[in-house]
């Protein structure tokens, strides 16, 4: 018999509301109750009304807190209803429940806190966030380039939408790949723009790649193949497992540390609503990504900074831009730029992409996403470029670099490279997070977890 805690309140008649925690007796233990707030059908709430100890208080999430403290129940079952408990306050609710690791039901909904599929002996640093496209894989990569030169030996585990179907180590600290070997891989059938390419490409680290598919609201995923990656690249024995979330799922592996990624031009409700309270919760460091003016209004970016660290004031809050940074020389080349930002970014990066590497661009697209469009827009420049530059997402192996070997032209291939404009300094902030990763993860197993 499960222990539960029941949220109440006084919206409903006491004597109804006793009816239902009896009958939730029947299947559970009933330890306490959490009342929310309303007066329409009590005057007060009165713990005699309802034969269970009563908790409450101004803050219901802290009250909820309180009541896993004292109770150590397994779940929270809400009784309650509109206007008591509005869906923002539900979903708050909810997101502490979860963060303490109980089961937050209702009447026609339940979640579950996120899925640990797996342990793994080599500490972890989980890298999540809050959409697809905010940046993950830009500051993951990133990360795993400062602790590589840190001396702090990571491997990354990636997951994605479009990973292989059983978990595939690169070694991107052995191997450099070209893009005619992810031509090849693609040929293959692979889908060689996968994030774990990208670290391996960008990096030069091991990585080891996986397969998800289905993405919960509160983080977990419907199927993956990532606690056997774990395993792998458990077996390198390396000094730090950099764990790579897809979209706004959550590797299903224990993080001993992590880093939220928010995009932005999201707002701040992707750290207000729904599940965003959770996430923030886990965030050991938060990465405010895409504080470009021409996208967001800086208060918009203030107001993400303050946020997370009133919420987080112990955590690393950075705001950031990517500024892409060729793999190879292109000073003096005429370039065809293909991107994954926004085109209202076009004129910005082609202009970075110019003063700081030294080649022309004639002509960009921001449709790396969209496969027809960007087969339009590079064959309406066709015979203008010297070079095709891109990203190493989306289309730009079975597209781009493949028109380029059609055309007879190169493909260079972009990182996108995190720079600090606002709260604290990415970069420095790198080989603490790894330390604490270190340290939590000793303490685990010390205590035999």
């Amino acid at each position: 018999m499960s222990r539960i805690i029941a949220i109440i309140d006084g919206e409903h008649y006491p004597p109804v509301v006793r009816e239902a925690l009896a009958e939730l007796a029947a299947s559970h233990e009933v330890v306490a109750a959490l009342f929310v707030g309303g007066s329409e059908k009590v005057d007060a709430a009165d713990p005699a009304e309802y034969g269970v100890p009563l908790m409450r208080g101004a803050d219901s999430s802290a009250v909820l807190r309180d009541a896993v403290a004292t109770y150590a129940p397994e779940a929270a079952i809400d009784l309650s209803d509109e206007p008591v408990l509005s869906s923002a306050r539900r979903f708050r609710l909810a997101s502490v429940a979860l963060e303490l690791g109980l089961s937050y039901i209702g009447a026609d909904f339940q979640f579950d806190p996120p899925l640990v599929e797996a342990e793994t002996a080599t500490p972890t640093l989980a890298v999540i966030g809050t959409g697809k496209r905010v940046g993950k894989t830009s500051v993951s990569a990133h990360l795993a380039r400062l602790l590589q030169t840190g001396g702090a030996r990571p491997v990354v585990l990636a997951m994605g939408r479009g990973g292989p179907a059983e978990p595939e180590l690169l070694r991107g600290d052995e191997i450099a790949l070209t893009t005619s070997d992810l031509l090849a891989f693609a040929r293959q059938g692979r889908h060689a723009s996968s994030d774990n390419y990208e670290d391996a490409v960008m990096a030069r680290v091991p990585t080891v790649g996986c397969r998800r598919c289905g993405g919960g609201m509160a983080g977990s995923v419907f199927y993956s193949n990532v606690a056997d990656g774990a395993r792998l690249a458990d077996e390198l024995g390396l000094g730090l497992m950099i764990l790579e979330g897809s979209g706004a799922a959550m590797p299903p592996v224990l993080a001993d540390a992590t880093v939220l990624v928010v995009g932005a031009a999201q707002g701040l409700g992707a750290l207000t609503d729904y599940f965003g309270p959770l996430r923030l919760a886990r965030a050991d460091a938060v990465v405010i990504a895409g504080a470009e003016p021409a996208l967001v209004d800086p208060a918009v970016v203030d107001a993400l900074v303050a946020h997370a660290r009133a919420e987080r004031p112990e955590a690393r809050v950075s705001a950031v831009t990517f500024r892409p940074r060729p793999l190879e020389p292109v000073a003096g080349l005429r370039a065809f730029l293909a991107t994954t930002a926004p085109a209202a970014l076009l004129p910005l990066l082609c202009a970075h992409l110019e003063a700081e590497h030294g080649c022309t661009i004639v002509a960009a697209s921001a449709n790396l996403s969209d496969r027809a469009r960007l087969r339009d827009d590079i064959a309406a420049a066709a015979g203008t470029f010297d070079v095709l530059l891109t990203e190493l997402k989306a289309a730009a192996i079975d597209v781009v670099a493949a028109a380029g070997e059609v055309a007879g032209v190169p493909t260079v291939l972009l990182d996108n490279v995190p720079v600090t404009v606002a709260g604290d300094d990415l970069d420095e902030g790198a080989l603490a997070l790894a330390a604490l990763a270190r340290t939590r993860a000793a303490m685990r197993g010390s205590d035999g977890n």
